[in-house]
């Protein structure tokens, strides 16, 4: 905690910069930002611990805000950075939760579009909706809704301000919550249709987007084959929209019970194109036993698949190298999956990067990536409004069901139990529906609600 902390000490004293139209370190609704009346929230209080908390309802505090009433949430894997204190700048009491929809309850007197009374779901980026990547619908990389200056000193720029996602991304309060104010909300909400339910509109909001665009920045073409690094949400509906790109073969890289879950879930029509790879049965680093390198030349005709996504994430070492160098500061994230996807793939192949790298790492193959000519893609932050309404359609066309990749149905006042059970693996979690007081009766398909 005291890193985390420090860290939004340190960006404090420096001062933002002025590039954010709203307002920044919003993160919870005390003082000037919140009603008397109470709600629940999912609450941050320090490195593994979160806590379920009665705080400060939001209130309008900007003519374009718009305050949802929350029917539904969920919890990610990104989420689970914040749960390990990997991600910078998080303070006591800061509200997550970055994927939510919801029924509007109140607007400000700038907003237009947005109706109070129907449903509508949040993209996790807060987007100004007009400046130079917003134009291009690339809204994960909004130039007005960030003011952080460590982030823009760290990375040579800044992402767009994110829910719930720490100061380092402007600090605004997320939507594991009975209530959240949604900054610019014409411009970051969609309306669902009626005959959508909140159980596949919610993710809209982050994953359907973040898999999709793994799949076409990485670029999946007809006949490909592919590995997939990390079975969880965002890996599972990357091998669905890579099937739907013309892949081969689909390769997951995880270990269990998360490929023995992917493995029920896959479409029946294409289980001759499915390969698992348990990485905890095989060697790793410099050795003559079977690797997941190795596997995947053999799976793949001896030279390796045509290109790999990593889903996963940076901060997770095998080794115990990196594990020292992590734990020491010497490095925020491994390189081991992204060689491995280097190494893995054929020459001249393409690796994408979709799981969340904070900052820098160490021992990274750069010899393999320039002599075989491998193609190393950052996918970025997914921008969600480039794809919600092509991936709206598919859902309402019956092409996509969200519903596969969803394991529990929660309430908001578990949550703090969820996530432990969720970071543990425990009870086969994959994704869940967060449900609150204002949430709709369960549609057909939906998990019975578990409580804990």
């Amino acid at each position: 905690m005291a890193t985390s902390q420090a860290a939004y000490g340190v960006e404090k004293v420096i001062g933002h910069d002025d590039s954010s139209v709203t307002a920044q370190d919003v993160s919870n609704y005390s003082g000037e930002a919140g009603k008397e009346e109470t709600m629940k929230a999912l609450c941050w209080m320090g490195k593994n611990t979160v806590e379920v908390r009665d705080v400060p309802r939001p209130k309008i505090i900007e003519p374009n805000d718009v305050i949802l009433k929350v029917t539904g949430s969920t919890v990610c894997g990104s989420d689970l950075h914040l749960y390990h204190g990997t991600v910078i700048q998080l303070n006591k009491g800061d509200i997550l939760g970055h994927e939510f929809c919801g029924i509007v309850d109140e607007v400000g007197s700038a907003v237009t579009k947005v109706k109070k009374g129907k449903r509508y779901v949040a993209s996790f980026q807060i987007a100004c909706g007009d400046c130079f990547f917003c134009k291009q619908k690339l809204s994960s990389q909004c130039e007005r809704t960030s003011a952080n200056t460590t982030q823009r000193a760290m990375y040579g720029g800044q992402t767009a301000g994110m829910f719930g996602y720490s100061h380092f991304t402007g600090g605004f309060a997320g939507g594991q919550a009975e209530y959240v104010r949604v900054p610019l909300g014409d411009v970051n909400l969609l309306e669902i249709p009626d005959e959508v339910p909140d159980e596949k509109a919610l993710y809209l909001s982050d994953v359907l987007a973040t898999s999709y665009n793994a799949v076409h920045d990485t670029a999946v073409y007809p006949g490909d084959q592919v590995a997939i690094f990390g079975a969880g949400p965002i890996g599972q509906m990357a091998g669905i929209f890579a099937l739907k790109a013309g892949a081969t073969k689909v390769i997951f890289v995880d270990t269990e019970p998360r490929l023995t879950f992917v493995k029920k879930r896959w479409p029946a029509d294409h289980a001759d194109k499915l390969e698992l790879v348990d990485y905890k049965k095989l060697s790793f680093g410099v050795t003559n036993k079977p690797t997941v390198v190795s596997k995947l030349k053999e799976l793949c005709g001896g030279r390796g698949p045509d290109a790999a996504i990593e889903c996963a994430a940076g901060e997770y070492p095998k080794g115990w190298m990196h594990w020292l160098e992590i734990t020491l500061g010497a490095e925020t994230d491994t390189s081991e999956i992204i060689n491995e996807m280097i190494e893995g793939v054929r020459s001249f192949g393409r690796c994408g990067i979709t799981g969340v790298y904070v900052g820098y790492t160490n021992h990274f193959n750069i010899g393999s990536l320039m002599e075989r000519g491998i193609r190393l893609i950052g996918n970025g932050q997914a921008p969600v409004h480039k794809y919600w309404e092509e991936l709206l359609k598919m859902i309402q066309s019956g092409e996509l069901d969200p519903l596969q990749m969803v394991s529990h149905r929660v309430r908001v006042e578990d949550l703090d139990k969820v996530y432990v059970k969720f970071d543990k693996r425990e009870e086969d979690m994959q994704k869940v529906f967060v449900e609150t007081k204002f949430s709709l009766p369960a549609c057909e398909g939906s998990p019975k609600l578990t409580r804990y």
